[in-house]
């Protein structure tokens, strides 16, 4: 523990000032120990024989949810409820006892360095191996500009530049690094709230999921800078002499080396396992996108040349409901249709990532303009069966049977979610992309307007 200090910065406390140190150190506790059952369901449901990137990112994006079932302000006010009840009992039972707040106040800001060292670590590695926002997949790059929702605009032009995504990532680990050492700690929190700052505004402009957390984050930096703000302000500001700050924790010599011990496991978990287990998972690609294969050599987009319903051939049509206009194989297990027919937007954008394929929905939340539809392959009976994987249509599957003629038509028959008879021929669009083309040597080719 901690036996002295080799220096007092912060004087003698007043009673308001007391009384705040007790309620934000309180506050911020109930805000980050785990507190919520939730939290341990998931914990739960993790497979600790398999290490993931995605379990660990999951936990850590923990804050409470006291009210509703996902992130809110509202869940701030229960806190802080708490908070001041438990700052009651403390005067009720502690007053006669002798506590150092300035000991308080270190572990206060230890506690907040770590938790946000913490989040900006499991981000800044899925944005290192740019994962957290994947290239656009063929029905994204077949979907018109006006079909997406603002968040997943911003979301897609971020996947189209992976090594801006790598770069903002990097900037996060850094900021992290500083955050773990007392001395680098206050420059580091004022980096971040320029850097989360940003990411704030954004959640607001592009309607992101991730408002909440994000202004949780910049309330875990402020606080942070807070210490060292009064000097900072006096000598850059006021433009006085300022004496540097001489605050040194002296410990006794068993927790001098479980600090350390706390810290390397700190830094082997979040950094190494962490940080090999996402890269891993980007090797693999199967982070956002489901992993499962689809329909061998049939990933492309198709022409709807032929289109019969109960038999009733319906010609090409911009205008018409009912009628596909192009069909979409991706490579794994997902099919995408596009109609004239208005799609309700999954607008779910929180990032949580999941394991089961069924549960993997980047590529469908906040797109409109395509129905899409996971399916499964019974390649003995050359039989596909699709469902509608967007949670407004639960009720949308279908059967088809399947025919591949050479390498270019795909031949579909069966029935709808209608029980309607479905005819469809499907003939592949060799389309070249702009954001693919690449030179003699292998490199992308700039692109000029």
């Amino acid at each position: 523990m901690i036996t002295n200090t080799v220096s007092n910065s912060k004087g003698k406390w007043k009673p308001y000032q007391v009384f705040l140190l007790r309620l934000l150190f309180l506050y911020f506790l109930v805000q980050i120990i785990p507190i919520d059952w939730k939290f341990y369901k998931q914990l739960a449901e993790v497979d600790w024989s398999k290490f993931s990137a995605g379990d660990i990112f999951n936990l850590a994006h923990y804050t409470p949810q006291f009210v509703g079932g996902g992130q809110g302000f509202a869940n701030w006010f229960v806190a802080l409820g708490i908070a001041l009840i438990l700052t009651g009992i403390w005067y009720r039972i502690g007053d006669g006892i002798k506590i150092d707040n300035n000991r308080i106040y270190y572990w206060f800001r230890v506690i907040l360095r770590y938790r946000l060292a913490l989040a900006l670590l499991v981000y800044g590695f899925i944005k290192l191996f740019p994962i957290q926002s994947p290239y656009p997949s063929i029905s994204n790059l077949n979907t018109h500009y006006g079909d997406f929702n603002r968040w997943k605009l911003f979301s897609l032009s971020l996947g189209i530049v992976p090594s801006y995504e790598s770069f903002l990532g990097g900037v996060e680990i850094v900021l992290a690094l500083g955050l773990l050492y007392r001395r680098t700690a206050s420059l580091a929190a004022f980096i971040v709230i320029v850097f989360t700052g940003n990411v704030f505004m954004s959640n607001i402009a592009y309607e992101g999921g991730e408002l909440v957390y994000s202004f949780f984050l910049l309330s875990l930096a402020f606080f942070i800078l807070l210490y060292d703000l009064e000097r900072l302000t006096s000598l850059l500001i006021s433009q006085v002499p300022t004496s540097p700050d001489k605050f040194s924790p002296l410990f006794v010599n068993n927790w001098r080396h479980g600090r350390l011990v706390l810290k390397s496991l700190f830094v082997f978990v979040f950094i190494g396992l962490y940080g090999f287990s996402t890269l891993n998972t980007y090797r693999s690609g199967a982070f956002q996108y489901p992993a499962t294969e689809g329909l061998r050599n049939a990933e492309g987009i198709y022409h709807v040349s032929t289109f019969a319903i109960n038999q009733d051939t319906i010609a090409y049509s911009l205008t018409d409901s009912i009628r596909w206009r192009d069909v979409v194989f991706e490579k794994w297990n997902t099919i995408s249709v596009r109609t004239n027919r208005s799609v309700i937007i999954d607008s779910s954008n929180t990032d949580l990532f999941q394991h089961p394929d069924s549960a993997r929905d980047y590529e469908i939340r906040g797109s409109g303009g395509r129905q899409y539809y996971s399916y499964r392959v019974d390649t003995a009976s050359q039989v596909l069966k699709l469902h509608n994987r967007n949670k407004n249509y639960p009720n949308d599957h279908l059967e088809l049977k399947y025919k591949l003629i050479g390498d270019s038509t795909i031949n579909l028959s069966g029935r709808d979610q209608n029980n309607d008879s479905l005819a469809v021929v499907l003939n592949r669009i060799n389309k070249r992309y702009l954001l693919k083309e690449v030179d003699k040597n292998g490199r992308r080719k700039s692109l000029k307007l």
